[in-house]
């Protein structure tokens, strides 16, 4: 019954892989959705989509049942370490990132020039913080079904 965190930038394959575990029967919640996640102010004035404090406690808290995997990549994320079993970081390099980003469908962010930069930004000084927390980093050039194995494997 392990709780795993499944984090990274945009385009790692975060969706991507929680769709394929739910398919092989695993709980799965992907935090981008409002019912999550929610905007606030940092402490420079700035917009920050941060998780739902309660929502995401009661989540963790209260999974009694099953592996339960977790997607999201939020500021706040850390403060919830503690309750997860396994925090795994998705990555790949930058021109994959952004070449996956430019193909989707199913999520409008990174479209814009302003967006691409910010995401390289992420890259260079939010991964490596993500990185230093991970109990595990997968290299996402591998094939989804070999991601998703190496996920499994975590339970």
């Amino acid at each position: 019954m392990a709780k795993v965190l499944i984090t990274g930038m945009s385009g790692t394959g975060k969706s991507s892989a929680l769709e394929l575990l739910a398919e092989r029967g695993h709980r799965t919640v992907d935090t981008d959705t409002e019912a999550w996640s929610h905007w606030v102010s940092d402490e420079d004035g700035e917009p920050d989509w941060v998780w739902r404090e309660q929502a995401i406690t009661e989540l963790l808290t209260g999974h009694g049942e099953g592996d339960l995997f977790v997607a999201g990549c939020k500021s706040n994320q850390a403060d919830f370490y503690p309750l997860f079993d396994h925090i795994v970081l998705l990555s790949a390099p930058a021109e994959v990132l952004l070449a996956r980003i430019a193909a989707r469908t199913t999520n409008p962010y990174g479209k814009t020039p302003e967006e691409r930069a910010a995401i390289l930004e992420h890259l260079a000084f939010v991964e490596p913080l993500l990185r230093e927390s991970a109990t595990l980093e997968i290299n996402t050039t591998a094939p989804l079904a070999e991601v998703v194995r190496q996920l499994a494997f975590l339970t």
